[in-house]
């Protein structure tokens, strides 16, 4: 008890940090927003003509991004759906650097109506970990 007692706002902080990140994971399925992994997103890439849409700033997106994605930053989105119209009836995996901005994104375009949008599950990095080819 004594511990507790001293470490008081340590154990405040421990228990808020694990809170936001139990959120961030529940959040994400409660929102409607599903994840795909590396493998998931290939297989819908090649087998279902899915959409990668990127929504990374410029500089990010110049440094690498997986080949044939359509470069439309999370800012930008909102104003910018009416150009992903042609691609409602297909797949769409939505990639970002870890996947928190793509997830954002995922959310937006369910609301305006996409029905089949993937969260690319750990971004960008996780991509490149997976050594899958990067366009530039």
């Amino acid at each position: 008890m004594q511990f507790v007692q001293n470490n008081l706002w340590l154990i405040i902080l421990a228990l808020a940090s694990g809170s936001m990140l139990v959120w961030q994971s529940l959040g994400r399925g409660l929102f409607g927003v599903k994840e795909v992994g590396v493998l998931e997103a290939t297989q819908l890439i090649n087998h279902r003509d899915a959409l990668v849409l990127d929504v990374r700033e410029d500089k990010e997106f110049s440094a690498g991004h997986i080949p044939n994605a359509r470069h439309v930053p999370l800012g930008q989105l909102a104003a910018r759906t009416r150009e992903l119209e042609k691609y409602r009836n297909r797949p769409i995996v939505v990639s970002c650097r870890s996947g928190a901005r793509s997830a954002r994104a995922c959310g937006l375009l369910g609301k305006e109506g996409f029905a089949e949008v993937y969260n690319l599950k750990g971004g960008m990095l996780v991509w490149e970990q997976s050594s899958m080819p990067l366009e530039k």
